[in-house]
């Protein structure tokens, strides 16, 4: 589980700019803020917006995104303060913590497992259900590709994929959608871009949504260590308001998460991500509405986690959460 994201660079990392680091417009007395994202994913659009609308900077910070290039970095990064926000699967921040350092979650940046399966337009598959029997595309082992559908089958659908005749027919990076044209498989597991992709080049649809099939999920969060938190709260507040409003912009006005998106993935093509913000806006919780982060999503995202072996052990949501700040600014953006 530790290179679930990573898995997905080799379809994604190549469509992004050359360069990945990306500063909002300064202003002159913005408090300087490195955040540290796993990777340049579609999925992590809230940052983009809150870059690219200048909402960093509104709410009074210098911000510079920086990519570290795998789910596992952004963690160790903040600990030697060379970042002050983190974003990534929050059971990297579970691991810190166990090892004893001081980390804590402090917004949603993506409210659901932003995974979808997709078949041919012709596929009976419309339930979880429904994959009894199938064979399932997929990244090679180990990939979330393989293992959100798995821990959807068990706890969703309440049976063993094994026993219920399914099959995992694991392939290289972009050879999913192909093998399902082909017949080799029924249905493939991806993110965006590679599922609108697969609808533009191979005639695919998106038949099962697992945002919605797992319901909210902290599947990606920012956090930040307890002595950033401690000593520059303005800051930390300043991040989650930019982020709040962003989630506003983009629900307000799809167009939004459209135009950001091509800025900051110009080699992806513009039908690929019109596709995709339309996939992104039909799922109930893949783009949150505000950054809080509820007991049930945090609760869900440990199960999800120990079950693919990212984490040996959880931990509670009281120890690993402060919500203080995304309450905030849910209510000053008047946001659910």
């Amino acid at each position: 589980m530790i290179s679930r994201r990573n898995l997905m660079k080799y379809s994604l990392i190549a469509a992004t700019a050359p360069a990945l680091r990306i500063n909002t417009p300064a202003v002159a007395a913005g408090s300087k803020v490195v955040i540290s994202e796993a990777l340049r994913l579609g999925m992590y659009a809230s940052l983009y917006v809150a870059a690219d609308k200048g909402l960093f900077a509104k709410h009074g910070l210098d911000a510079e995104i920086s990519s570290a290039g795998g789910i596992a970095l952004p963690v160790p990064i903040l600990l030697s303060a060379r970042a002050q926000i983190g974003v990534t699967s929050p059971g990297m921040s579970v691991n810190a913590v166990r090892e004893g350092g001081k980390v804590k979650n402090i917004a949603k940046i993506v409210g659901g497992v932003s995974m979808w399966g997709m078949a041919r337009p012709d596929s009976k598959i419309k339930t979880v259900d429904d994959l009894r029997g199938k064979t399932i595309a997929t990244l090679k082992f180990p990939s979330s590709t393989i293992q959100v559908p798995t821990f959807a089958m068990k706890t969703v659908g309440k049976f063993e994929p094994k026993e219920a005749g399914v099959t995992f027919l694991e392939l290289p990076a972009g050879a999913q959608a192909a093998a399902v044209k082909d017949g080799r498989a029924d249905i493939a597991t991806a993110f965006e871009w590679d599922i609108s992709i697969g609808a533009e080049q191979f005639g695919l649809v998106p038949v099962l949504s697992f945002a919605d099939v797992l319901g909210p999920v902290c599947f990606t969060t920012a956090m930040a260590t307890e002595d950033v938190i401690a000593k520059s709260p303005d800051l930390v507040q300043g991040f989650c308001n930019a982020l709040a409003e962003g989630q506003k912009l983009m629900h307000q006005n799809h167009a939004v998460f459209t135009e950001v998106a091509e800025k900051y993935f110009p080699r992806v093509p513009p039908s690929v991500i019109a596709n995709a913000t339309k996939n992104f806006f039909d799922s109930k919780t893949a783009v949150p509405t505000n950054p809080v982060i509820t007991q049930e999503e945090w609760d869900r995202a440990m199960q999800l986690e120990q079950g693919g072996g990212a984490i040996k052990g959880t931990l509670p949501f009281a120890q690993m959460v402060d919500n203080s700040f995304a309450e905030k600014a849910t209510k000053q953006f008047g946001l659910s």
